[in-house]
């Protein structure tokens, strides 16, 4: 008996082949307008949000893109009575998923009379840095970004057996193979988008537990 998979399948799978398409969709050749995306910190100090606005060409100065606004309490930024947050552009990277001339804008908030509101805590960091004592120093920074990948739709860390725990650590940390290093592809996706929007990343590499 030959099975033959159903319509929905076939269907479903021709779909996303043409989700993928369109997200994948190349215009960067046809349009002089910039997609410039503007990125900030939410209310928990720990979600980021975004949104995009059409420039009439390119922009490599933060200082000459426009403010822009949001709605502070959609974000738990501002009161519903006063909710106005004001975006102030203070960095430009390239953007490393529409690519062309697009970029990405990062921000930090204020109220319309020109205060930082409390989630803006660049504010304060930017005043100290730029003081002739800080200045006029070498500032050395020891940051990483640890983080642990999940499988799809289960709670539960790639290169784990799904309900059970891997085996002690040792193996893992800087480990190379199939059966030691897993989400590599994703990782390394992650690091050349970095260079390719310029941050200055230093590096990766696995940590001691799977799938970290």
């Amino acid at each position: 008996v030959t099975a033959v998979p159903p319509l929905a399948s076939s269907s479903s799978s021709s779909a996303m082949a043409s989700l993928t398409d369109l997200v994948n969709l190349n215009l960067s050749d046809t349009t002089e307008k910039i997609i410039a995306e503007y990125i900030w910190i939410g209310g928990s100090g720990m979600d980021l949000r975004s949104k995009a606005r059409t420039l009439s060409g390119p922009v490599t100065d933060p200082s000459k893109l426009p403010k822009w606004n949001y709605d502070g309490s959609s974000t738990g930024q501002a009161p519903g009575e006063d909710s106005e947050v004001i975006l102030y552009p203070q960095a430009i990277f390239k953007d490393p998923f529409r690519k062309g001339n697009n970029i990405l804008v990062m921000c930090d908030c204020y109220t319309p009379a020109g205060e930082p509101i409390p989630t803006n805590k660049r504010h304060n960091a930017a005043k100290i840095f730029s003081s002739p004592e800080v200045a006029s120093e070498e500032p050395w920074y020891g940051i990483e970004q640890e983080y642990t990948l999940l499988q799809k739709d289960i709670n539960w860390p790639l290169g784990w057996p799904v309900g059970g725990f891997p085996g002690p650590q040792g193996p893992y940390y800087c480990g190379i193979g199939a059966d030691k290093s897993f989400g590599r592809d994703i990782v390394d996706s992650h690091y050349k988008a970095c260079l390719y929007a310029g941050i200055n990343i230093s590096g990766i590499n696995g940590e001691v537990m799977p799938g970290q």
